[in-house]
């Protein structure tokens, strides 16, 4: 396995990671997917650093190829965890829409705040159009 040093000892598998390319969030993501087959330990042994250590709960377990899992785990939760970082005003707004959305319907109040005397949008393509004006019969 290239990239990672991976460190067998003691029945247990050490990776060394860089806290600038794996986040703590990552760490801890694939740290959760391995806690059915092994203990897992985060620790911090150096400034931007992180240490995981895997212990089989098997006996006789592949600890290099344990240690090769969690390091395609590892890469998947980073990804993740960057793809969520990079698109958090998308996600936020469209969480803020499905909340607002279940609220339910305008009241009163907030119809009579409203301005209808607004002028219509642009549509050139004609995407706001309903399905009678877009094919009424001629």
């Amino acid at each position: 396995m290239s990239g990672f040093p991976v460190e067998i000892a003691e029945g247990c598998a050490r990776l060394e990671l860089d806290e600038a390319v794996y986040p703590l969030e990552a760490v801890y993501g694939a740290a959760y997917i391995f806690i059915d087959r092994c203990w897992v330990l985060v620790d911090k042994p150096a400034p931007g650093k992180w240490r995981v250590t895997l212990a089989s709960k098997k006996e006789g377990a592949d600890l290099q190829a344990m240690a090769g899992e969690f390091a395609n785990e590892l890469l998947s939760c980073a990804w993740r965890a960057q793809i969520t970082q990079q698109n958090r005003a998308v996600i936020e707004a469209v969480t803020t829409q499905a909340i607002a959305g279940a609220m339910g319907p305008p009241t009163l109040d907030d119809l009579e705040k409203f301005d209808f005397s607004a002028e219509t949008f642009e549509d050139p393509l004609g995407i706001a159009k309903s399905w009678e004006e877009k094919y009424k019969k001629k």
